[in-house]
């Protein structure tokens, strides 16, 4: 199972990006050395720092037909990542 899931791509996740900062949904069993060699090998940049995140699932509730249906949405780990000076990561390289 890999380690990274998928790249953030949201407004403030963009606007942290110019500041050498990337954001990832991880594994939620990762650690930040785990989270750094990986990055490193994935994108061939030199991480400086990682600042991870255990994010809480929201509660949601539907009104329907049959009635209230609640529910929770799934928890996940994020993390922060600072490349060396000068580094970028292109996520949209591949598309």
């Amino acid at each position: 199972m890999s380690i990274l899931k998928r790249p953030l791509v949201t407004e403030k996740i963009s606007a942290l990006n110019e500041k050498g900062k990337y954001g990832f949904i991880v594994d939620g069993d990762a650690n930040k050395v785990e989270i750094k060699n990986a990055v490193e090998k994935t994108y061939g940049v030199n991480v400086e720092k990682v600042n991870t995140m255990n994010v809480m699932g929201k509660f949601k509730t539907r009104y329907t037909k049959a009635g209230v249906v609640s529910g929770r949405k799934p928890n996940y780990k994020k993390a922060i990542v600072t490349v060396a000076e000068g580094e970028v990561i292109d996520f949209y390289s591949n598309v």
